[in-house]
């Protein structure tokens, strides 16, 4: 696959309303299994920015083309890149090094929620609850058994829900361990938690509304997040009480400021009939597209699509860049 531009537009000095014009590169599409749903996420951002009256360049990036970040002039990049190199922390060094501001967690940040494992122990040293979890690297590993049935077994550092098993039997979690060992060299067996699916955006250093997430099929996996008519149902109106509610903010808050997330986050829980919300993952470039979670947590709070992909980007324009480097004298 070769990296390309897509597209750009012809810079403008100043909007209407006096706004900076901001020449913006939104990072999309990549090398990960994610690559469809990034592709849709980054064209949103894109049209998002446009319609606010900046200069967007479009850019399908990959490892092995990352010249998009080589263009002069970029005020600020826009990472929609989901999973692997997205994720991960690669893209945001390659910026970092050629000190280019870029929306989002920083490399550290984003690595170790990439690896799921890293993250659940992050958040039990922030005092955040989290499913008890193994992390295998050979089949047969025993300590999965003690996790019991149901179990989750699922890739280390996936996202999407891709490859997600609820093994509900021996032979089917034995049958999943294998296949992913295989695929991916790593796998945790998470245990499975009977509860509601909650999810929480954070903008900012702020919870947006809580969201509730109805799947119709039997777990909230790819073609429940992503498929036209999978009859998913996304509820703000849940029921639970203050105490609940304040509760998974909090717990929110500390997952995000415990793996030195920033800018923007949705962090995922299980909520059991009783006892504490239980922190699944984080998630530190949710996506954008007409499905996405963290667009409409902020649509319930009153920030448009538009509005909050600018805002994402004034935040990483509170951070030096290059220019302000060169101007300081450093190179």
């Amino acid at each position: 696959m070769r990296a390309g531009v897509i597209s750009s537009r012809k810079r403008t000095v100043r909007t209407a309303d006096s706004r900076a014009v901001l020449d913006i590169t939104v990072l999309m599409g990549g090398p990960s299994s994610e690559r469809e749903v990034s592709l849709v996420s980054g064209a949103a951002v894109a049209e998002g920015l446009t319609s606010r009256g900046h200069k967007v360049t479009r850019a399908d990036i990959c490892p092995d083309d990352v010249s998009a970040l080589d263009r002069p002039g970029i005020d600020v990049v826009f990472i929609a890149l989901h999973g692997d190199f997205g994720e991960s922390g690669r893209v945001q060094e390659l910026c970092e090094a050629r000190g280019l501001r870029y929306t989002g967690s920083p490399p550290q940040a984003s690595a170790t929620a990439m690896d799921k494992s890293d993250a659940k122990r992050a958040f039990l040293s922030a005092g955040v609850a989290t499913p008890d979890w193994v992390v295998a690297d050979t089949p047969g590993d025993r300590r999965i058994e003690a996790l019991g049935l149901p179990v989750v077994v699922k890739p280390i550092d996936g996202g999407s829900s891709v490859d997600v098993v609820i093994a509900k039997a021996p032979t089917t979690r034995d049958e999943a361990l294998g296949r992913l060992l295989d695929k991916y060299g790593r796998v945790m067996a998470e245990r499975f938690v009977v509860g509601r699916e909650f999810t929480v955006g954070i903008l900012g250093d702020r919870t947006l509304p809580i969201l509730e997430i109805i799947p119709a099929r039997e777990f909230y996996d790819y073609t429940a997040k992503y498929a036209d008519g999978a009859g998913t149902r996304y509820v703000f109106d849940y029921g639970l009480d203050d105490e609940a509610v304040v509760a998974m903010e909090a717990a929110a808050l500390a997952a995000h400021r415990a793996l030195g997330c920033r800018d923007m986050s949705r962090v995922d829980f299980i909520v059991p009939p009783r006892g504490l919300p239980q922190a699944l993952e984080v998630n530190t470039i949710p996506g954008f597209t007409s499905h996405s979670l963290l667009p409409m947590a902020a649509a319930r709070a009153g920030i448009d699509f538009a509005h909050l992909v600018e805002k994402i980007v004034g935040m990483a324009m509170q951070r030096p860049g290059r220019a302000d480097r060169s101007r300081d004298g450093v190179t």
